[in-house]
């Protein structure tokens, strides 16, 4: 699994974080979301993302509210950005699994970008109140929570992912061709070399499989990892200034990752896209003539 330098230092700089967190009573951003009510089934993470597609909505609305054949002000910014990733991946895929595909990649490309972005706003994963359960230990419940900070979302993506794929490549390949793309020896052989090349590729179809049943996890655990290490790398930073000027200070040291934590959310919405296209490509590649 790849981590950004982010989650590195987050690492290196733990154990400080932890006699930091002690001396000024900070407490660490959990690993899980947490439920903000006992009765509603509601969590800090959920609300970030209603907030996340609501400020899509609005975009899009914006940006149609009064479309012209030819584009000026909002609508042009607009139309910019969605043709920007869709000739992207268009190169990638080709143009008719890109039409095909794109309300699913584009989707989940701005909504991981504006997830990531909202997730730095100062006050997220840092602002809430202090908890005591039965048994008397003091815990933290912060009021948000970045939406890819949550592996629930992060899974959430990844495996709605790999149920389109399935669908797509079954689709674009029928049920013989998707099973030939897997198992088949790919090459032209003979005689005694087929015979010996099919348990070859047979072997080779298992792995596949695994690999293909694998890639879900992966990610939901690479997006997972970067964001919310990214989110504790800041946290850890800020809790290194000492206690007394922590309330002037405390941005100082965190303040050069968070220029980074821009450039890493917009990569990891980049990442994630482009590996679900690479992964439909894949497996919906026929070997035309033409490839970009």
């Amino acid at each position: 699994m790849r981590y950004t330098f982010a989650t590195f230092i987050f690492w290196i700089l733990s154990p400080l974080t932890v006699l930091a967190a002690a001396e000024s009573g900070h407490h660490a951003l959990p690993l899980d979301a947490q439920r903000l009510h006992e009765i509603f089934p509601i969590t800090n993470s959920m609300i970030m993302v209603w907030v996340a597609v609501g400020l899509i909505v609005l975009f899009c609305r914006a940006a149609t509210r009064k479309m012209a054949l030819v584009p000026a002000g909002f609508q042009n910014f607009a139309e910019w950005v969605i043709e920007s990733l869709y000739d992207f991946l268009e190169g990638l895929m080709g143009a008719h699994l890109t039409k095909r595909t794109f309300w699913f990649f584009g989707s989940v490309f701005f909504f991981i970008l504006v997830s990531n972005y909202l997730g730095l706003i100062p006050g997220v994963g840092t602002v809430g109140w202090d908890t005591l359960d039965a048994h008397g230990h003091k815990g933290f419940l912060p009021w948000l929570r970045g939406a890819n900070a949550d592996i629930n979302m992060t899974a959430a993506m990844s495996f709605s992912f790999a149920i389109l794929w399935l669908y797509w490549a079954l689709t674009e390949n029928n049920l013989r061709g998707f099973l030939a793309h897997i198992f088949a020896p790919k090459g032209n052989f003979e005689g005694v070399m087929l015979m010996l090349m099919i348990p070859v590729f047979l072997f080779v179809g298992v792995l596949e499989v695994i690999s293909i049943a694998i890639r879900p996890v992966a990610l939901t655990f690479r997006l997972y990892g970067n964001i919310y290490g990214g989110e504790q790398t800041l946290e850890s930073l800020m809790n290194l200034i000492p206690t007394s000027l922590q309330k002037f200070l405390s941005w100082l040291p965190a303040l050069p990752f968070y220029f980074m934590e821009l450039l890493v959310g917009f990569v990891q919405a980049l990442v994630f896209t482009l590996l679900c296209a690479i992964f439909l490509k894949l497996i919906c590649d026929h070997g035309e003539e033409e490839h970009h």
